[in-house]
This record gives C-alpha cells, structure tokens and sequence, in this order.
C-alpha cells in the first residue's frame, strides 16, 4: 500500500477533457479524465504512468510526505509530469476544501492509494493511522459525493486477513480480527467504501494489494531492504526463524489488475459491461507465497550475492502468512499474474544498481 500523499499548497486548477478514442470490443469508448491520490508514491507513480500511456487523463494528488525521502517521490512522477494529460495537485486528502475542489474540476472516477502505510509504524503511531487512513477516506468519499462521482476505487490490503487460518485468503473470509492498527485502518476503508456505495450509489471496488514489490519499491520495505544491505555487504534482519511467507507481487502484474477494476467501474456504468454489484472486492496476488527464507534465496542469485542473515525476534503486528485466493479477480477482471518472482527480482535489481542515488 502505499504511503500518505497529502497537504501541500495552492495549485491551479481546470475543467478536464476527454479523449475520444475509437471503439474496440471489451474496451471502453472513451478515455475518461480520472483522480489519483498518492500518486507519487510507488503503486501510484505506476498507475500514473500505465493510463497515461493509454491516452487517459489523469489528474494527481500527493503531499511527499516524509514518511521516506520526498525526493524519491518526485523523482518517481518526474516522467509523468512531463504529459500535457497529467495535472499535480500536491494537497491533503484530509483537506475538505482541497478535495471538494478537486473533485469538482471535472473528475469522472477517483483511485485512492493514499494511506499512511506501514503495519510497525502504525503500532507507534495509531492517532495518525486513523487520521489519514480513515478520516482522509472520508473526506474523499465526501467530496466525491458532492460532485456526483461514483466510481471508486480503494487501496486496502492483505493485511486486512489478519492470522486467518484458512489459505488461500478469498474475499468472502472473516477479516474481523485485524493484528495492527494499519490493518485495522484498511479494514475502515472497506466499509467505509460499502457505506457510501449503501447510501448513496457511488460505486467502489477495493482492492486488496498482496506486498507488491518492483521497481520504485518503498526503501523500507523487505525485498528493497534486503537488497540494499545485501549489495553492500551488510547483515540483513530476518524476524523469527525465517519462515513467515508472503504473496510477493510484482508491480506491472497489480497495474494490470488495478486498470481492469477501473475500466469495469467505467463499463458498468456505461452499461455496456454485465451488471455485476457495484460494491466489490477483489484480492491482487501472485498466489504463490514464498518463505523470507525462500525470497532471501531469491534475492541472491539476482544480486549474485550471498546475504549474512541476523535473526532478531518476531514484530508486534507482522502477520504469519499471506496467500491470495484470485479466482474472483482473475474471473470478473480477467486478472492474470504472469511475473515470476525470478524475473521481478532481476528487473528491480537492475532498476535499484541504475539508480544510485537510491543506494
């Protein structure tokens, strides 16, 4: 998920255009004009850069929080800002006057990534989990409300499944019992998303990101920490006994699932897609977990380094597992993981060693 993009200053703001584009079966008509929030974080950037490159107009929403360098940030939209189609507003999706603003330049759909990130640094900072994660979710919703916008899609998280027992996770389960206040918070977001869609017709999908790695990947996570020691000869800290597995998944596979939930919000409005409910959720994973031990493994035939590996003690809110159940995604959004774990590690290795200022 990605991390809070949000309260900046004044910007300027304009009435979109859309994009006529040539009718193709399966395809929408038109390219509508669509809010991204977080959009310079790393799903966001991605995101950005993929509807762009389809001819979509895209306007986004990010503050460069210092959650990690906001230099990173720029440097990740840097492209995108250069495309006569994208706009960037650089504002707090806690801002009620800013996100009424936005939404009422013109905006047929809103994507809200956004979020205040992190499952460990939600354990020392709850107040403000629940304050961006939830209260900015709100906020959104409320502005989308108020500009007749109904489509929209919600950033969540496997870690929504909590220590469920059951594998794979599928959509239907028990997510009562969340083990972090960041889980809990993304969890709010779903219901959020159902209450608004109950009351007043917007239609949401949530997604349910599986530890999406890649290039761009935020510095704090596993696969980019990992790497970064591992390359400079550094120990590496592996919580437990190395044995805790995650759904790693690559970025250009979570892109592919992400435009397939929001052309089928533009399609069911249109009409011209089946009628399926207009409040969905749908889990986005490779559906194969590996072991830290596994990707550990992994990571040094891509780096063609051995790791020194520390072992330090199990994290308060980390969860055991996560495996995605994806016959729902892969049945109604046509949603096929295709990036091995082999060839996305070698495409972020060759990213992060090209980036040096990263390192």
């Amino acid at each position: 998920m990605e991390d809070h993009q949000s309260c900046g200053g004044k910007a300027q703001f304009s009435r979109a255009h859309v994009e006529k584009i040539p009718a193709q079966e399966g395809h929408i008509v038109q390219k509508p004009n669509v809010l991204i929030t977080g959009a310079a974080g790393f799903i966001g950037s991605h995101l950005c850069e993929r509807l762009l490159s389809e001819g979509w107009t895209v306007m986004g929403v990010d503050n460069f929080d210092d959650f990690y360098d906001p230099k990173i940030k720029r440097q990740n939209i840097a492209d995108c800002l250069k495309n006569k189609n994208f706009r960037l507003i650089e504002a707090d999706v806690r801002d009620e006057a800013a996100m009424d603003k936005v939404c009422s330049s013109g905006v047929e759909a809103v994507i809200h990534l956004a979020a205040k990130a992190g499952v460990r640094p939600s354990i020392a900072q709850p107040l403000l989990y629940a304050d961006v994660n939830v209260s900015g979710t709100v906020t959104l919703l409320e502005a989308a409300r108020k500009s007749r916008i109904d489509k929209f899609v919600f950033g969540s998280s496997s870690s929504v499944y909590g220590n469920n027992r059951k594998l794979p996770f599928a959509e239907d389960d028990n997510v009562d019992f969340p083990v972090s206040p960041y889980a809990a918070t993304k969890k709010a977001g779903e219901l959020i998303c159902h209450t608004y869609y109950h009351l007043y017709g917007i239609r949401a999908t949530c997604l349910r990101f599986f530890t999406v790695y890649g290039p761009r990947q935020r510095p704090d996570l596993a696969i980019h920490k990992f790497a970064r020691l591992i390359e400079r000869g550094r120990p590496i800290p592996v919580y437990g006994d190395g044995t805790m597995m995650r759904d790693f998944t690559y970025i250009d596979d979570i892109i592919d699932g992400t435009v397939a939930a929001i052309e089928q919000l533009i399609t069911w409005h249109r009409g011209s897609a089946e009628q399926t409910a207009a409040f969905q959720i749908y889990n986005l994973g490779e559906s194969r977990p590996l072991t830290v031990n596994e990707l550990v493994a992994e990571l040094e035939k891509a780096l063609g380094k051995k790791a020194v590996k520390t072992h330090v003690p199990p994290q308060p809110g980390d969860v055991e597992r996560t495996y995605a159940d994806i016959t729902k995604a892969a049945r109604e959004l046509g949603y096929n993981p295709t990036t091995p774990i082999q060839t996305g590690l070698a495409r972020f290795v060759t990213w992060l060693r090209s980036t040096p200022d990263i390192m």
